[in-house]
């Protein structure tokens, strides 16, 4: 499949972060499981600051999801549908993420809500 057709993720932070580093760990260790429908990026948002201000990059890691070159948005119970910010550990968890956000993509939808709902930090 080419990657018109594939959902990008894309997780925008600082590769010595904490977070980073753990998503990175879950992003690698999924890779090979989702490549047939999601190609996964890591973005340092120091080397490439480019993109800090367009997506209010402000969070030490952010994930964001694109199809066909658009902006994917998904309800994670966050009250952010333009990004996903907190740490997934779940290796299942994150790939029925980006399973829901491709087959929604697929079919034309902009927002997605997530198969698991995540709440804000302190709620």
């Amino acid at each position: 499949m080419g990657k018109d057709e594939r959902l990008v993720v894309i997780r925008f932070g600082r590769d010595w972060d904490k977070d980073c580093m753990l998503m990175d760990e879950v992003l690698y260790d999924i890779s090979e499981k989702v490549v047939n429908f999601a190609a996964i990026y890591l973005c340092d948002i120091d080397e490439v600051p480019d993109f800090n201000e367009m997506y209010e990059l402000y969070d030490p890691m952010t994930i964001m999801f694109f199809y066909r070159n658009k902006h994917m948005m998904c309800d994670f119970g966050t009250g952010d549908n333009n990004k996903m910010n907190f740490v997934v550990q779940d290796r299942q968890e994150m790939i029925d993420i980006i399973e829901t956000i491709y087959r929604a993509a697929r079919k034309g939808r902009g927002l997605v809500v997530s198969p698991v709902q995540h709440t804000r930090r302190g709620d």
